[in-house]
């Protein structure tokens, strides 16, 4: 598995656990982060930017360290 794709699990065990509206965080996410989190699979290549700008995103907008 990709490291992108094991930040896109937290981020859904997230938003499942603090019952946020999953279209409007998951929107917000993929909008700071500029990657949509639908298109990350387990196969997804690993890019150092990307891995940074969704933990950004991450961090922004549901206020979790990764």
């Amino acid at each position: 598995m990709s490291a992108l794709y094991d930040i896109k699990i937290l981020i859904e065990n997230k938003i499942k656990a603090d019952r946020l509206d999953a279209a409007d965080a998951r929107g917000q996410i993929s909008l700071r982060s500029g990657k949509l989190l639908a298109f990350i699979t387990p196969n997804t290549p690993d890019d150092p930017v990307a891995v940074a700008k969704l933990k950004q995103a991450a961090k922004d907008v549901l206020h979790m360290s990764l």
